[in-house]
Formats: C-alpha cells, sequence, structure tokens
C-alpha cells in the first residue's frame, strides 16, 4: 500500500491519526507535511509526536524553524519553515546535522526547503472539505514510509 486517503472530522481525529501513525515511524524516518495554512499539520504533528512518545508539546516553531523532542525512539524534530525564503537558509544553520537514521524529522511546508534536506519517506497532504472537515492523504515513497502504512488503513 503506497498511499492512505481519510475524511476527518474535527481536530481530535486529525490528532488521533497522526498519534496512529506516529506510533508506525522509525529513527532515520522523514515526514512532509504540506497544506494550506489552518489545514492541520501542526494538529497532525502534535498526534505524531505523541504517538512517537514525546513528553513535550508540538507548538509551531515558525520563528525558530526548528522545535526538538525527545521521544521513545530517539530524538524528533519539528521544522516549520513557512517563514523560509530561501532553501540556502538551511545550510546556515546546519538542518542538515538533524537529519540521522538516529532521528526522525517532520517537516511543515517541506516544499520550501526545494532539494536541500532529505527525500521523504512519507508526504502528508491536508485539504480543506468544509468547515471542519479535513481530507488527509498520506503517500510513502520508500520501503520505511510503506512500513509505516501497513495496518493504519
Amino acid at each position: 500500500m503506497d498511499e492512505v486517503v481519510r475524511v476527518r472530522e474535527g481536530e481530535a481525529a486529525q490528532e488521533a491519526l497522526g498519534e496512529r501513525l506516529g506510533a508506525r515511524l522509525r529513527p532515520g524516518m522523514v515526514v512532509h507535511l504540506l497544506g494550506e495554512i489552518g489545514a492541520g499539520k501542526t494538529t497532525l504533528t502534535r498526534g505524531l509526536l505523541r504517538g512517537l512518545g514525546a513528553s513535550t508539546p508540538a507548538r509551531s516553531p515558525t520563528y525558530t524553524l526548528v522545535e526538538p523532542h525527545s521521544g521513545s525512539r530517539g530524538p524528533v524534530y519539528h521544522f516549520d519553515l513557512y517563514r523560509l525564503a530561501d532553501p540556502e537558509e538551511l545550510h546556515f544553520f546546519g538542518a542538515e546535522e538533524y537529519f540521522s537514521s538516529e532521528s526522525i524529522c517532520i517537516l511543515e511546508w517541506a516544499e520550501r526547503a526545494g532539494e536541500a534536506l532529505p527525500s521523504p519517506d512519507l508526504v502528508i497532504r491536508t485539504e480543506y472539505q468544509g468547515s471542519d472537515r479535513r481530507r488527509v492523504s498520506i503517500r510513502a515513497l520508500s520501503e520505511a514510509g510503506r512500513g509505516a502504512l501497513l495496518g493504519l488503513a
């Protein structure tokens, strides 16, 4: 299975989906979150972090670009690239150092990085489907990503 699509109603349902998926992520994985402002990327990230056993809450790291968390399977880095003006900025603060076989990296607005960062294992796209409904599609782009999707549907 390479893709899972869900329509979720409400923040709690979207967060629960993130938690279920987070429990399936493994060190070395990279997750890209795409979607409009307010479509639920940070909500999904809160769930992903909970599923990864992170003890600190997810907040949008818009001004710092990256927020570190300690998960039960190692370090988790939550990037928010919304304010990134140029992918070169990632090199200035050493973003490459966060991506390792021991860490899990979750990137909101990943499309702003261009080709500057490693390819994702999973791409999650959130879209509006009415006032409180979101369409969430999760696509696996690697064997690790496909493994994470097994049993999620």
